[in-house]
């Protein structure tokens, strides 16, 4: 039984994908040459690729930048307030809203920025607050 087991188990994990692995492989080499990518501890590349899960977000709000706003203004103090009472899943949903990912990419953690924007609407009451996933912008009406 024990034999059959092994042999049963080998085939499903091993042998039964072996073609869509190596297809895979192959692709994957192409995009990412081998030289490139060995030089990484597995879990340092998984960071690469899939960017890192948890998040600094005090040095995510240190590294915000300000148009039309400067960081003392009520408007920015009362948004920090509020974001950083919000859960953790309420704040990667707010990654997400604002990059389109609820991960930051892996080599940009210190360095990754974005951008609060006054829209300067006439009737800032009316509006909504908007993002700009291309431009990492973050419209927070007053």
């Amino acid at each position: 039984r024990k034999e059959y087991v092994d042999l049963y188990v080998n085939y499903v994990f091993n042998e039964s994908v072996q073609t869509s692995y190596q297809d895979f492989m192959r692709g994957f080499l192409r995009g990412c040459p081998a030289k490139s990518w060995k030089i990484f501890l597995p879990v340092e590349l998984q960071v690469v690729l899939q960017g890192h899960t948890t998040v600094d977000w005090h040095l995510l709000e240190k590294n915000v930048i300000y148009k039309q706003y400067n960081k003392s203004d009520q408007t920015i103090k009362d948004f920090w307030t509020v974001f950083h009472k919000l859960s953790e899943e309420k704040k990667k949903m707010f990654l997400g809203f604002l990059s389109g990912s609820d991960r930051i990419p892996g080599y940009q953690m210190e360095g990754f920025t974005f951008t609060i924007v006054d829209p300067q609407e006439k009737n800032p009451d009316e509006l909504l607050p908007t993002a700009s996933t291309c431009s990492l912008r973050f419209f927070l009406p007053r």
